[in-house]
């Protein structure tokens, strides 16, 4: 199986859920507190979702002349991650710079024949250069989402070897959402050791988000062989997190307030 040698250097790599806005102020019910969280029973599940929206303007990246200035390429196709997944337009368009220079660039892929879009956010881009086969170089792999107003971006090193793909063989999804322009902070704290350390049996299924203010932050379902890790995005280092883990089978929701610091 042929595949381009690809690393990325990230500031972390956990598994994330979905988080965002919850119901667990709506009609809810406080049912006791005490010194390390509150209790408030819920007659609904909370739903919590990051929210990815961004205000950057749109990149004027252009490629025009990039296959005149290289004689080489390499064939890159990427997935989108599943949070990401939902925001896709056509107007999106993913970037690949080697030391700041622009040597590969497209749109979602489409399906041949039409000009509709492939419904799983697939990208499939030429990665011009002359470098030898065996030259690893840095480069940084961008993506711009047109709904989001966003771009995310990856850094790492890759040899382009015109003989070698990536993503063609098996499925190449880079984690854009940890090199977010909106939360450029990030840290990974143990669901479990927190729960217990405050007086909460952890139970697996159940879900636990961190929110800065009114603001999601992170989400995860806890694992049935524990070892549960939850990954923070922040804004700015210093921000105070309260942590909220939602009981299913007794529809509780406990709220652990200042609990980390990023």
């Amino acid at each position: 199986m042929k595949k381009t040698k690809l690393i990325f250097v990230l500031l972390a790599s956990l598994v994330l859920g979905a988080c965002g806005s919850s119901s667990d102020d709506d009609g809810g019910n406080n049912s006791g507190k005490n010194a390390a969280y509150t209790e408030t029973s819920l007659s609904e599940a909370p739903v919590w979702q990051i929210d990815w929206n961004n205000n950057q303007g749109r990149p004027n990246w252009s490629n025009q002349d990039i296959s005149q200035d290289y004689g080489n390429f390499t064939i890159l196709k990427v997935q989108l991650e599943d949070a990401l997944r939902p925001y896709v337009s056509e107007d999106d368009m993913l970037a690949l710079f080697i030391d700041g220079e622009l040597r590969g660039l497209t749109h979602p892929a489409v399906i041949v024949g039409s000009d509709e879009m492939l419904d799983d956010g697939k990208f499939v881009m030429k990665a011009w250069g002359d470098e030898s086969a065996s030259e690893t170089v840095t480069m940084s792999l961008q993506y711009y989402s047109q709904t989001l107003k966003h771009i995310f971006t990856l850094t790492g090193d890759i040899t382009l070897d015109p003989d070698e793909t990536t993503g063609i063989d098996e499925d190449y999804i880079p984690e854009f959402t940890l090199g977010s322009a909106k939360y450029p902070v990030m840290k990974s704290v143990m669901v479990e050791s927190i729960l217990n350390k405050v007086g909460i049996i952890p139970v697996s299924g159940n879900t636990l988000a961190a929110f800065v203010g009114s603001e999601c932050r992170g989400t995860t379902t806890l694992s049935v062989n524990g070892g549960t890790s939850l990954l923070i995005f922040g804004r700015n280092t210093g921000e105070s997190v309260t942590l909220k883990y939602f009981d299913t089978a007794t529809m509780t929701l406990y709220t652990i307030p200042d609990i980390v610091k990023l």
